[in-house]
């Protein structure tokens, strides 16, 4: 496996700052910096495929509650505004056990690419 880090990768999750204002308030997990965030959406009875990056590390912001996620040896169910924190070469994975899709927003430390995933297993035979 390539090592795909060109970027700085934090090693530990970055502070999240919160914010008050007069009509409620907001949460900043990446002020200023250079980060890939995207929406993942799996559907019922799906997961992705068990992987680690070598070029990122994630932070992932549980959407919808019944997300099942796997980081290391640890698997859970997770409820919406969970935050979770993947380091770069560590093991996870998301599912969706339930009736309805599940979401995740992912905000990815690092250098996001395809060709930085490592699978272990995979339910799509992708290597």
């Amino acid at each position: 496996m390539s090592n795909y880090k060109t970027k700085p990768i934090p090693n530990q999750k970055p502070a999240i700052s919160f914010i008050e204002r007069p009509w409620g308030s907001f949460k900043q997990f990446a002020n200023n910096e250079e980060v890939t965030v995207s929406l993942m959406m799996v559907l019922p009875g799906q997961r992705l495929s068990l992987q680690s990056h070598t070029g990122r590390a994630e932070l992932w912001i549980v959407i919808d509650d019944g997300a099942i996620v796997q980081v290391g040896d640890t698997i859970r169910t997770c409820k919406a505004g969970e935050e979770l924190w993947i380091p770069a070469n560590e093991k996870h994975r998301l599912s969706c056990e339930g009736g309805a899709p599940v979401r995740v927003l992912e905000v990815a430390f690092g250098n996001w690419q395809q060709e930085d995933i490592e699978r272990y297993e995979d339910d799509y035979k992708r290597d």
